[in-house]
């Protein structure tokens, strides 16, 4: 008789463990569009080029909010992970397209948050993909935790709104797929 409620103790016990383990994961999952952006602090880039191409200027630490861009395509990603250095050349394209647009440049802006990568790894990755945008370290995954701790590579487009409101327009895992069609989707959830 001891044993069975011993069992029927344990089994609560681990029920009850399994549903805190459950609600603490529903609140890590990465924000879904028309969620408004966590407030992210981000180290921002030492190369004076890619600070000046988010209009930082001399800033050590930002917000997306501070980006001066109506929209920011955000891509969580790791060295290590094949899925994120095949979709590279594909980023790189993305880039291309919104720069040589007169239309877009300056008004979409684009940076890499590479969860549990230091410096010297983000230097190599974006050495190795010839990189053109901001590639942030984010070795102790403190913006890779509000972010919901999403899979890699998982994409992010955010509208910056009037003062410090930034919306989630766009939540992905996986590939971007046609750069083109991407682009014209997040063109009209801006209403650029």
């Amino acid at each position: 008789m001891r044993k069975k409620k011993s069992r029927g103790w344990l089994v609560a016990a681990l029920v009850l463990v399994g549903m805190s383990v459950g609600s603490v994961q529903a609140k890590t999952k990465p924000p879904a569009v028309g969620q408004a952006w966590p407030e992210v602090t981000l180290t921002a880039p030492r190369d004076a080029a890619q600070r000046a191409y988010l209009g930082l200027g001399s800033v050590k630490k930002f917000k997306i909010h501070q980006v001066k861009a109506r929209v920011v395509v955000i891509e969580v990603y790791s060295m290590y992970c094949p899925y994120c250095q095949r979709e590279a050349p594909n980023i790189n394209r993305l880039y291309r397209l919104i720069e040589s647009d007169p239309s877009l440049k300056g008004k979409i802006k684009l940076i890499g948050i590479a969860a549990g990568n230091s410096v010297f790894e983000v230097a190599v990755f974006r050495k190795k993909f010839q990189v053109p945008f901001p590639l942030l370290p984010d070795l102790k995954f403190a913006a890779h935790r509000p972010l919901g701790k999403p899979r890699t590579p998982y994409f992010f487009g955010v509208l910056i709104g009037p003062g410090a409101k930034a919306r989630v327009i766009y939540s992905k895992l996986g590939a971007l797929g046609d750069v083109k069609s991407f682009l014209a989707g997040l063109r009209r959830a801006a209403g650029l």
